[in-house]
């Protein structure tokens, strides 16, 4: 087989093969490529020599990766290439792309500028003692969690009540360490009807509630399990987790119905009593609620329309509890991606709340987020009320 030479300069490597150099001449050197090709590279000093390379099937017996120079490590004479990285949005919870430090030489990666959760507010502003303590936790998989000693986590912090969210799993399927848990004798737990391992919510309870419902009352949206709702005597507490809006907005339009009908929902609850909404609501409000605003305003959880209804929602006579105590907090966040170490670099999004009725605002001690809490991809939140 002949091969015809093939002078590739190197700024040109990344448009004349399809994946990463080193991938290319790892396939060609197994037989996967049939192209033969001849590739000069220049080296890594400054004297003019180079190195010739021929990829081929039939030279495949005498090829050799040591021959190649590591030309995708070599710097590029005279200014630096300008890398943006980034990561793709997941389907349950998008992700913002990492931020690079300016261009320069001794440049890197800007410092990470981590949360550090004040200490606890025990008492409202005019001095009661907090009543009730919340917390709530997306686990992302309650199995895998148990495993990650979550449950740990839940007795030292021990609330009153604990909510979970993305459960993922199916109540005979549930381990039995949370199952027998007796330091909450009161359980309940919403599943998905339609596929086994996604979404649902649960609800841990050291007192029992007058009532627990399920659902909202619409089939549309009951099926997947995403909210239990339970009646104490001054309040009902709601734990919710909403649906994503999935890569590519492809469930926007359901997401903007769920908003409409869950808002209804709640205000209907509202009109009996106060109440507490808590859990996993996949939006970031405002700006400040997520490290990359500018380059996510259309990932899922943080489009307009999502902003809006929550917008909405708080129209409605509620109040994000965080944002009521702390306005003006940044880098507040309780969701990072698995990937490109976001959570340590806190490149994260704030999706998880408490909401509450307006007429509960005197009653609020504290809300915190638990940033330093290991387990899941989000961290858990906690609510102090006197109430």
């Amino acid at each position: 087989m002949s091969t015809r030479p093939l002078w590739v300069n190197r700024s040109h490597v990344s448009v004349l093969f399809p994946c990463p150099p080193v991938t290319y001449f790892r396939r060609a050197a197994r037989g996967t490529s049939g192209l033969g090709v001849f590739v000069l590279l220049a080296s890594r000093s400054r004297r003019r020599r180079s190195e010739l390379v021929s990829v081929s099937t039939t030279l495949r017996p005498l090829f050799s990766l040591r021959l190649i120079p590591a030309i995708w490590k070599m710097p590029k004479r005279g200014k630096k290439e300008d890398v943006k990285t980034g990561a793709e949005p997941e389907i349950d919870g998008a992700e913002p792309e990492v931020k690079k430090g300016k261009k320069g030489a001794g440049k890197e990666v800007d410092q990470a500028v981590l949360y550090e959760d004040a200490p606890d507010k025990l008492s409202t502003a005019d001095g009661k003692k907090y009543t009730l303590k919340i917390s709530s936790w997306n686990v992302d998989g309650v199995r895998a969690w148990v495993k990650k000693q979550g449950l740990d986590w839940v007795r030292e912090e021990d609330p009153h009540i604990i909510c979970l969210q993305e459960t993922k799993c199916a109540e005979k399927a549930l381990p039995a360490e949370i199952k027998d848990m007796p330091e909450y004798p009161h359980k309940y737990w919403a599943c998905s009807d339609d596929k086994e391992g996604y979404s649902g919510v649960a609800m841990l309870c050291k007192d029992k509630p007058l009532n627990v419902t399920y659902g909202i009352g619409m089939e549309e949206h009951d099926k997947e399990g995403r909210v239990i709702t339970a009646e104490f005597d001054s309040y009902f507490l709601v734990a919710a987790y909403v649906p994503n809006s999935s890569r590519g907005l492809v469930r926007l339009d359901y997401r903007q119905r769920w908003d409409v009908d869950f808002r209804g929902y709640l205000k209907g609850l509202e009109s009996k009593k106060p109440l507490i909404l808590c859990g996993d609501l996949n939006v970031a409000h405002q700006e400040i609620d997520l490290k990359n605003p500018k380059t996510n305003k259309k990932t899922p959880g943080f489009t307009p329309q999502e902003r809006q209804g929550f917008t909405e929602l708080l129209a409605e006579g509620f109040i994000d509890s965080f944002r009521e105590l702390y306005p003006d907090t940044p880098y507040a966040y309780t969701f990072w991606t698995y990937m490109m170490n976001a959570r340590a670099k806190n490149v994260g999004w704030r999706l998880d709340y408490f909401v509450l009725s307006k007429t509960l605002q005197p009653a609020l001690c504290d809300s915190k987020i638990r940033s330093k809490a290991m387990g899941s991809d989000h961290c858990p939140i906690t609510l102090y009320m006197a109430i």
